[in-house]
């Protein structure tokens, strides 16, 4: 009987390690950042369906493709827009070399500190100060200003790299994607050579697969070398209608997957669903107050009004950031 005790205590013993096991691997399977609910289960529901050789729902992998937009789907876009806090820093930089602008708008109240009234004149105010500090320069020149200021520069609130206030569920989103056949792009309202220098090092997603707005540029030769030469005018605006103009334009093939947060994604979505086959459109939506940002129909910044109504009533997946993530940021970096 005591044999029996003993094998039957191993046996149990045995059981409860096969039985973690499975659920240590359960807890490291796809998106472990997210909980288990609705927003995981289509996602990875869909996703199945569309890869699985034979189903009625079979798509090629040369056809799938996801699209996400970048400010407040993959990084936190709150309090600014953080292309809009690179352009104030520029300003800053610029100045001794810019004394009108002490007197100029919008740049007067940038150099003041009172961000509001410079952002009162709108999208055109902004413009305005993105082709001044952006334009004039080669596209390298340009490139390394980017990466010195993603480098030095920390969000105001948490004093971390802006390449750090990134969503670690849609990090493990873009590696499950890709893991399973798909091409990530960033379709983004913000400048497309902003981006490019750091979103292979942050998503993994190279700079070829960004879709973003973009000032005019030439070619010339200078001292003998060729370069391309940023200018102060607006090619294109990658955001509302103009994001099915970009992908179309850029990609070339109807995405089979869309992930926005805002009204500025609303086309974007509905472009994707509107194609032929199997489809899903996503918003993220912040209702975080504690780890990061609770906002939606009144917002400024990242506004989701329309949208989120198209979603209710084409049951779109509407990711709550609250409910359904259990982490935010990734870990902070440790000290070096």
């Amino acid at each position: 009987m005591k044999l029996l005790s003993v094998i039957s205590t191993q046996a149990l013993a045995l059981l409860l390690l096969v039985g973690n096991i499975a659920y240590a691997r359960e807890s490291s399977g796809p998106l472990p950042s997210w909980q288990d609910g609705a927003s995981k289960s289509a996602i990875t529901g869909f996703v199945q369906r569309v890869t699985t050789s034979g189903g009625v729902d079979f798509v090629p992998p040369a056809e799938r493709i996801a699209v996400f937009d970048n400010d407040g789907t993959l990084w936190s876009e709150k309090p600014l827009y953080f292309q809009a806090l690179f352009i104030f820093d520029r300003i800053k930089a610029l100045a001794p070399d810019h004394p009108e602008w002490a007197q100029q708008e919008p740049f007067a109240s940038v150099l003041k500190g009172d961000i509001q009234a410079a952002l009162a004149g709108g999208e055109k105010a902004l413009l305005e100060m993105m082709a001044a500090t952006h334009a004039g320069m080669t596209s390298d020149e340009f490139t390394q200003i980017v990466e010195d200021w993603t480098n030095t520069a920390r969000h105001p609130q948490t004093g971390r790299p802006h390449t750090e206030m990134i969503y670690q569920p849609m990090l493990e989103l873009l590696q499950y994607l890709r893991a399973n056949g798909f091409k990530t792009y960033i379709v983004s309202g913000g400048g497309v050579e902003f981006m490019r220098p750091w979103v292979e090092r942050v998503y993994g997603i190279p700079p070829e697969q960004v879709v973003g707005s973009r000032v005019k540029t030439r070619f010339e030769m200078r001292d003998g070398e060729p370069v391309i030469v940023r200018l102060p005018e607006l090619d294109f605006l990658d955001d509302k209608a103009g994001k099915p103009i970009g992908i179309h334009q850029a990609i070339g093939r109807r995405p089979l997957m869309a992930f926005g947060n805002s009204d500025g994604d609303l086309q974007m979505l509905q472009w994707t669903v509107a194609g032929d086959g199997p489809s899903l459109a996503a918003l993220v939506h912040h209702t975080d107050a504690k780890r990061e940002s609770a906002y939606d129909r009144e917002s400024h910044v990242g506004r989701l009004d329309a949208a989120l109504d198209e979603a209710k009533r084409r049951q779109w997946v509407v990711i709550d950031m609250q409910k359904e993530w259990q982490v935010v940021y990734p870990a902070a970096r440790p000290a070096d």
